[in-house]
C-alpha cells in the first residue's frame, strides 16, 4: 500500500512538471496565427471577388493565389497544434470588402504586420521554448507573407498607374509550405521547402 501511494505521488510530481514545461506561448501563438491565417484566406477569396466585379482580373488571380497559400498556412498551424495536444476554438473570420484600391492596401497592412511584428515575435518565442514544428511553420509563414507583400505593393501601384493589365495572370502555390511565385519567378524547387515545382498548385 504504501509503495503504491510513493509510485502515485512520483507519478504526479511527473505530470506536474510536463504542464510547467508545455510551451504554453507558442500554443497561444499558434492559435493567433491560426485565426489570422484562416481570415486572411477568407478575406482575399473576397476581395478577389470584388476585384473581378471592377474588371481587374489580374489583380483578381493575384488575391486567389494568397488565399491559397494562406489557406496552407493554417493547416500547417493547425497540424503542429494539434501535435501539442491542443485543439483550436471555433470562431468566425470578421473583415470588410471595400473598393479593391482600399482592399490592397489593406492587405499591405496586414502582411506588413505579420511579417515585421507578429511572425518575428512568434519565432522568437518558438525558439525559446523549443517548439521545432512550430518554428518551421512560422518561417514558412513569414517569409512567404513578404512575398505577398511586395506582389500587393507592386499591384496597388500598377492600379494607381493604370497599368494593371501588365501585372502577372498566372501563380504558383507551394501544396507544402505556401510559397507564392508568379510564372516569370518560378524556381525549379522551393527556395522554402524544396518542393518540386512539378508539384505546385496553378492558379
Amino acid at each position: 500500500m504504501k509503495k503504491s501511494f510513493i509510485l502515485i505521488a512520483v507519478l504526479a510530481i511527473f505530470g506536474l512538471i510536463g504542464c510547467q514545461t508545455k510551451p504554453v506561448k507558442t500554443i497561444d501563438n499558434l492559435k493567433a496565427a491560426i485565426k489570422g491565417e484562416t481570415t486572411a484566406s477568407a478575406k482575399y477569396k473576397a476581395f478577389a471577388e470584388k476585384a473581378r466585379t471592377e474588371g481587374l482580373d489580374t489583380i483578381a488571380k493575384l488575391f486567389d493565389a494568397a488565399s491559397q497559400a494562406e489557406g496552407i498556412h493554417a493547416a500547417n498551424h493547425s497540424k503542429v497544434l494539434e501535435g501539442l495536444g491542443e485543439k483550436m476554438e471555433n470562431f468566425k473570420p470578421e473583415f470588410e470588402v471595400k473598393t479593391t484600391a482600399e482592399n490592397l492596401q489593406a492587405a499591405i497592412d496586414g502582411e506588413t504586420y505579420e511579417s515585421t511584428t507578429m511572425y518575428p515575435e512568434f519565432i522568437k518565442t518558438a525558439t525559446v521554448e523549443k517548439v521545432d514544428k512550430a518554428l518551421k511553420s512560422f518561417n514558412w509563414a513569414n517569409d512567404t507573407e513578404k512575398k505577398h507583400n511586395a506582389y500587393y505593393t507592386k499591384a496597388l501601384e500598377a492600379l494607381k498607374a493604370g497599368s494593371e493589365k501588365q501585372l502577372p495572370f498566372i501563380y504558383y502555390v507551394c501544396p507544402v509550405c505556401g510559397n507564392t511565385y508568379d510564372e516569370a519567378t518560378l524556381d525549379k524547387n522551393c527556395a522554402f521547402c524544396q518542393t518540386p515545382s512539378d508539384k505546385f498548385i496553378k492558379i
